[in-house]
């Protein structure tokens, strides 16, 4: 049997500007930017982009799937500071405008992904990040200071229906907006 050889360094390093390229040229030119222009802005040949991406298709998949992974590291490391000490609703209230923001500044990428029908396959990294959130959630429950019917589901609905088309003055409205929600701290009175 034999083992599976590591990628080359050079091709890992290809893999990452193509990936960084594509989100670039998608968020600036929308879903219908060509591979050609992928392939120079990522300074490869088209061939190499084609090896490491068959379609457009994978090519987004993958796009996304790094998206989704840096939400995971991120909600994992909102967990960690909780473990050390910080409050659970700040840190997922903070999660939650961090997510915004990042899906305002790529919601080119998300909108060729829905376009071209392409879905991260890596589930365990969006398991990674659901399973990192319901530990926030319920140790904000513990606390006290997280409304006892919140779920993970409730932090996916807010996500999918945050205003990431709108300026950054209205999804820091929304975010004031819906905090009460989610949690049990009751909003400053208004003068």
């Amino acid at each position: 049997m034999s083992q599976a050889r590591a990628p080359r360094a050079d091709a890992v390093r290809n893999r990452k500007k193509i990936l960084t390229a594509a989100g670039e040229q998608i968020t600036a030119h929308g879903p219908d930017v060509g591979m050609d222009e992928i392939a120079a802005a990522a300074g490869v040949a088209v061939g190499t982009l084609y090896r490491h991406f068959p379609t457009k298709t994978d090519l987004v998949a993958a796009v996304v799937a790094e998206y989704v992974a840096r939400v995971a590291d991120d909600a994992e490391a909102a967990l960690e500071r909780v473990t050390g000490g910080t409050r659970a609703a700040d840190e997922l209230t903070a999660f939650l405008g961090r997510v915004v923001e990042a899906s305002a500044a790529d919601r080119a990428v998300k909108a060729a992904a829905q376009a071209l029908g392409a879905e991260p396959v890596d589930h365990a990294t969006e398991d990674r990040a659901g399973a990192a959130v319901a530990a926030l959630i319920r140790a904000g429950q513990a606390d006290g200071d997280i409304h006892p019917d919140v779920t993970v589901n409730d932090i996916y609905l807010l996500f999918s229906t945050a205003p990431t088309d709108q300026p950054p003055a209205a999804r820091n409205r929304w975010l004031t907006l819906v905090t009460p929600g989610l949690t049990t701290a009751r909003p400053p009175a208004s003068s």
